[in-house]
């Protein structure tokens, strides 16, 4: 089943995005999500070039371990700069639980994020991206591939481990890994399933970097541009 599938989730009562009528209270720039009642909920950001009835790319960015929807606000610049939506939930426990892939509780989280926002923005249905960061990347790849008929674009950043889990749709897959990467072994993680998606048939743009586990912002802005569809040999 598609994420965007069914009615929007109304706001949450007292909600900072519950003042106004929809389009009279564009969230812009970084804001809370406020979809959650505990302290692990997510974070918002929205392009200042964003136009009600216009829609716009969205990207679901995940958090590596114990980290927050904050901790992705380096990409809010590049947002700003490619006209991106950026949705930064929020794991239910230190990370993003696996024990069964395609039902846990992180997953169920996701599907509320992303109608919860679409019910407040203009979302380009053709550039939804799944993305995610170190434990948070595996996880986008693992839950990406099998709800490839909802994202269409996935964006792996020294991610963990594929967990394979009934796979649907081809989205497209942008992959950056360090070559000295020391948590999330490159040999063990992206050489091994980039090659394997490949030959499944997927479109995959792969990227080995110098350097461990911290992403270079070289990577950063080649996956936002890879996402829009921007050359990068073009300013």
């Amino acid at each position: 089943m598609s994420l965007a599938a069914g009615s929007a989730v109304a706001l949450l009562q007292g909600s900072a995005n519950a003042q106004a009528p929809v389009h009279d209270a564009i969230p812009y720039g970084q804001s809370r999500l406020g979809i959650s009642d505990d302290d692990r909920d997510g974070t918002l950001y929205v392009p200042q070039s964003y136009t009600p009835g216009v829609p716009m790319p969205v990207m679901m960015m995940l958090h590596g371990f114990g980290g927050t929807g904050d901790g992705v606000r380096s990409m809010f610049p590049l947002a700003e700069e490619f006209g991106v939506i950026i949705i930064a939930p929020e794991s239910r426990g230190l990370t993003w639980g696996r024990s069964i892939p395609g039902f846990d509780a992180d997953v169920r989280y996701l599907g509320p994020a992303y109608r919860h926002v679409a019910g407040l923005l203009d979302l380009d249905d053709s550039h939804v991206a799944l993305g995610g960061i170190s434990d948070g990347a595996g996880y986008a790849l693992s839950m990406g591939l099998a709800y490839g008929n909802s994202f269409n674009y996935l964006i792996v950043f020294a991610g963990g481990q594929l967990i394979p889990f009934r796979p649907q749709g081809k989205p497209k897959i942008f992959i950056a890994h360090g070559v000295d990467d020391a948590q999330m072994p490159i040999d063990l993680t992206a050489r091994k399933y980039a090659p394997a998606l490949k030959a499944d048939g997927y479109d995959v743009t792969y990227h080995e970097y110098d350097g461990g586990h911290r992403v270079p912002a070289a990577e950063i802005r080649a996956a936002f541009q890879w996402f829009v569809g921007h050359d990068p040999r073009t300013p």
